[in-house]
């Protein structure tokens, strides 16, 4: 069965730093390309970060320069390093397979981060000031 198990999340204050881990079993983890969502309360659920299966990185203009996403194909693990952190960073985050539009296709109504919440995914970042 396809499982994702999300570690790594936590309160810490601003300035402070977190490394997310998604530990990844019944994919075809090296073939597919991975990322992460995040979604706080009121506000849409947006691409934080994706990484192909080439290792090819593309960031949110939000946390570029401040996070690193990497995976580690041996382990079936994809990773999220969050440094020099905002309040702003604070919100529920999540990690998928094939990332794309949140809002896209069969996710057009409440977005893939409430479907991926409903499955059980997601760990809470809080970001203090």
């Amino acid at each position: 069965a396809e499982q994702m198990v999300e570690s790594g999340g936590g309160s810490v204050q601003a300035g402070g730093s977190l490394r997310l881990s998604c530990a990844v079993s019944g994919f075809n983890f090296d073939a597919a390309d991975w990322g992460y969502y995040r979604q706080a309360p009121g506000t849409k659920c947006e691409v934080v970060s994706t990484i192909s299966s080439a290792g090819r990185t593309v960031y949110a203009d939000s946390v570029k320069g401040r996070f690193t996403i990497s995976r580690d194909n041996a382990k079936d693990t994809l990773y999220l390093q969050m440094n020099n952190l905002k309040p702003e960073d604070t919100a529920v985050y999540y990690c998928a397979a094939d990332p794309r539009d949140p809002y896209g296709g069969r996710f057009s109504g409440t977005g893939r981060c409430a479907a991926l919440a409903a499955w059980g995914q997601g760990t809470q970042v809080t970001v203090s000031s």
